[in-house]
């Protein structure tokens, strides 16, 4: 019979009568399908019973018996929808959950990206060929360390094998322009890294770390943020190549590094009051912590980059024979507070053309985040990074040395050529003449990195009439590190997820 109760054990579901009428989700299909059955069953069994007979009574009372029994089931059925939605609620809440761990865990994996390098796996060795160009290779550099190029007049082929140790905070951004034009420019193999824009840094060079790298594999440029690792870069280049970094004084290295990398580095979030840099110089050791995270970029971050512990002590005997080896490996080390000086003796050193060493100041911040250092504050500055310090004195002194035999009056003379040139190319290429806001920034190609939680770092907009002639270099020239990167083929991916996390989370 279609009253008689069914019982049932789904999860949900009520027993008896009661599940007939009022069907939970999980219970089957067949007891659902009872309650239209029962009100036309119930309609049928009140109609044969006024055909009896028993009278307009007996009718009355079968007729409310009808109604208390619709009232029941209407609360009875009310009951089990409120509690179904209460079940929606519930999974909804759950679903939310869902979907802000899933978040949760994708960003600490990339964090964790980061902050650990992949796995090496050892590979033999296969000898490495003499040049990796398609190009005759150029005889072999000076061996004199920092040696100066051939003298004005003297021919000599363009070097294409080049070692560029790009350091932190150096306008080393700039420099990397110029050597990713003159890669294009002669169709020369560059050593990019895999998924980031950097070597894993602050993990020290491996070559596995390099993208499409096989053993004995032979490149002719490496030029992106690394911590150096002479061994291991000296086997992807021919022996002819050619080393060359770049330093700051270290004071002002310091302050341009505390306040962009400040955001990522634990240890300077406690710091109180609206001038940070001068709280942490008033009692450095008070606050800094050799084995916090990124704590690199607050000491001798030179001398870190450079592959070099940051944290010993700097009346060592051993920074003095570490200076001494950067001498020997590197051709070339150019200054930032001579950035013109530089540019002309790496062209001199390298047998390169004037426009291979045009270029316009990329990554640069604006003004109003500039710190300016009080000379006490300088001096304070100094002497907490007193290794780099140490480094800077001694290329300042080989770099003047450099310029005496380079010839001081054909150096001012070359320098002016060249600033020249530039304010020539920002007069073609340069809407406006000069570096924007990031917000004034009207191509999202030239918009650049900018550091965590502020938009400080300046760009450029291109002018838009620009003669045949000069419209490829412009916007090569103009164009940031990570759009060239792209450009190139380099594989950005987790370069990308971050910047697509960082915009989602506004940071």
């Amino acid at each position: 019979m279609w009253g008689t109760p069914t019982p049932s054990t789904s999860p949900g579901c009520c027993t008896g009568c009661q599940e007939e009428l009022c069907p939970a989700p999980g219970c089957s299909l067949r007891l659902r399908l009872h309650f239209p059955f029962i009100i036309h069953r119930a309609g049928n069994l009140s109609g044969r019973r006024r055909a009896r007979g028993g009278g307009p009574e007996r009718s009355r009372r079968q007729a409310g018996a009808a109604g208390r029994a619709r009232r029941a089931l209407g609360t009875l059925c009310t009951g089990r929808v409120t509690r179904m939605l209460h079940h929606g609620k519930h999974w909804r809440s759950m679903c939310k959950g869902l979907v802000l761990g899933t978040l949760l865990t994708s960003f600490m994996l990339l964090l964790y990206s980061y902050a650990v390098p992949p796995l090496q796996v050892s590979m033999t060795e296969i000898p490495v060929p003499s040049s990796c160009s398609s190009y005759p290779a150029p005889g072999k550099a000076p061996a004199a360390a920092n040696g100066t190029g051939s003298p004005s007049g003297r021919s000599c082929l363009p070097k294409l094998n080049i070692m560029f140790m790009k350091t932190h905070k150096t306008a080393s951004s700039t420099i990397l322009n110029i050597l990713f034009r003159f890669g294009e420019k002669h169709r020369l193999k560059f050593a990019f890294p895999n998924g980031r824009n950097d070597f894993y840094y602050p993990s020290y060079f491996e070559r596995s770390q390099v993208q499409h790298y096989r053993p004995g594999a032979c490149f002719n440029i490496i030029c992106n943020h690394m911590r150096f690792h002479y061994e291991e870069v000296r086997k992807l280049l021919p022996a002819d190549a050619t080393f060359v970094t770049v330093l700051r004084d270290p004071a002002y290295l310091f302050e341009s590094s505390f306040h962009y990398f400040g955001r990522v580095i634990p240890l300077t979030w406690k710091l109180t009051g609206e001038d940070k840099l001068a709280e942490f110089l008033r009692d450095p050791w008070h606050y800094y912590d050799p084995n916090g995270f990124n704590a690199h970029y607050l000491q001798n971050l030179l001398f870190f980059d450079l592959g070099y512990d940051n944290n010993m002590n700097a009346n060592s005997p051993l920074v003095e024979e570490h200076i001494q080896e950067i001498d020997r490996r590197f051709h070339l080390v150019m200054l930032l507070e001579y950035f013109d000086e530089s540019l002309v003796l790496l062209k001199d050193l390298l047998c390169w053309q004037l426009e291979d060493v045009l270029y316009f100041k990329l990554n640069a911040r604006k003004g109003s985040t500039v710190s300016r250092l009080t000379p006490e504050l300088y001096e304070k500055a100094t002497s907490w990074n007193l290794i780099d310090a140490k480094l800077y004195r001694y290329f300042n002194a080989t770099f003047w040395r450099k310029v005496e035999a380079y010839g001081r009056e054909r150096m001012a003379k070359d320098v002016a050529e060249l600033r020249r040139e530039n304010e020539k190319m920002k007069s073609i290429c340069i809407d406006g003449g000069h570096a924007v806001d990031a917000s004034a920034i009207q191509e999202s190609s030239m918009q650049p990195w900018q550091p965590l939680g502020e938009k400080s770092i300046l760009g450029y907009n291109l002018k838009k009439k620009i003669n045949k002639k000069h419209q490829k270099l412009c916007r090569k020239m103009l164009t940031p590190e990570i759009q060239y990167l792209t450009d190139l083929g380099v594989n950005l991916w987790i370069t990308k997820l971050w910047s697509r996390v960082r915009d989602f989370l506004k940071w």
